[in-house]
């Protein structure tokens, strides 16, 4: 996994359109059914502690599909409504844990959405921290008291887990605010988006609109055999990633480039080699080209770079600048 996406740009470009758009290209995962954390029938990663207890006893599970979930996060949202909420005197009086899941339980195996997300509170941001790095959401709450004539008081916590690996996409406007390094650090690719400047293109896009405005079914249907077509095309790229191969000198200078921009960590050299061999899986190749990497490793290092309010040059262009200069296209 590449690590999620942050989307930043212009108002008024199509970012949080783009990103919802997504769960409709794509394929639909294998579930088990009713259950409210996305389990998966076969990896006990990405199980709920119910389901993994019911399989390791023998029992058989009802095992269904659905559409990849895509959950937004609302900036203002609460965090029992992020984490979910126990119910402490149920579980203390019945023996039962009552757990309400949040929003981390419903995007697991999922895309979790923060538009704006340069704008999110710094105690939603810790959590989002947690749940990225250990991929589970684990909710602690304090034990209720109880006085007795002996006059002692019991007080006894509630712990919950479940699985909680998303794809984390978050989009905004770099007016607005910085996002904290070390939320910016999760997101495996940052993405620029400007605003269109070609007149012609512009009035595609507002004729555009207005189609869809006025007849969305009949706009959909336009585009359903390429939709499907690209859906197709991801099925395959994901078979085919595991057979993908990057050679050792490619491997050598991104991590030379990583190196001479001064990128904190080694996530920058994972995700620029994960990316390049999704590339070259998607377009249906067995080998990683030099114009693979080119055209990512801008996308997973712009974000990493350390902030000089004097440079006089984009991120990407200096990362590009330095690509070429490591592998002598200069």
């Amino acid at each position: 996994m590449i690590g999620g996406v942050m989307i930043m740009g212009d108002r008024g470009t199509g970012k949080s359109t783009t990103i919802r758009a997504l769960a409709d290209l794509l394929p639909e995962i294998r579930v088990v059914d009713r259950d409210p954390f996305n389990s998966d029938p076969e990896d006990p990663e990405l199980m709920s502690e119910e389901v993994r207890t019911r399989i390791k006893a023998g029992e058989s599970v009802p095992v269904g599909s659905m559409k990849i979930p895509m959950v937004d996060l609302p900036l203002g949202a609460t965090e029992d409504r992020v984490c979910g909420t126990i119910d402490i005197e149920k579980a203390l009086t019945e023996g039962v844990k009552a757990f309400e899941p949040g929003l981390l339980a419903k995007a697991n195996r999922g895309i979790l959405y923060v538009d704006e997300v340069n704008l999110l509170d710094d105690h939603l941001v810790d959590v989002l921290l947690d749940s990225a790095a250990s991929g589970w959401n684990t909710v602690e709450r304090e034990g209720i008291s109880i006085s007795h004539p002996a006059r002692f008081i019991l007080r006894e916590g509630i712990s919950i887990s479940h699985p909680a690996r998303f794809i984390l996409v978050g989009s905004g406007n770099p007016e607005e605010g910085e996002l904290r390094p070390q939320l910016l650090d999760r997101f495996g690719m940052h993405a620029q988006i400007g605003t269109v400047r070609e007149p012609e293109l512009r009035v595609q896009i507002v004729a555009e609109r207005s189609t869809f405005d006025e007849d969305p079914a009949t706009f959909r249907g336009k585009y359903e055999d390429k939709q499907n077509a690209l859906t197709n095309k991801i099925v395959d790229a994901r078979k085919r990633l595991k057979s993908v191969d990057i050679a050792y000198d490619f491997r050598v200078k991104i991590s030379q480039i990583c190196s001479e921009l001064n990128v904190d960590g080694i996530r920058g050299d994972i995700v620029t080699n994960r990316a390049s061999k999704a590339i070259a899986a998607f377009e249906g190749r067995s080998e990683v080209a030099l114009e693979d990497i080119y055209r990512v490793i801008p996308l997973c290092l712009r974000h990493r770079l350390r902030k000089d309010p004097l440079a006089d040059i984009d991120s990407g262009d200096k990362v590009r600048e330095v690509f070429k200069a490591v592998f002598g296209l200069e």
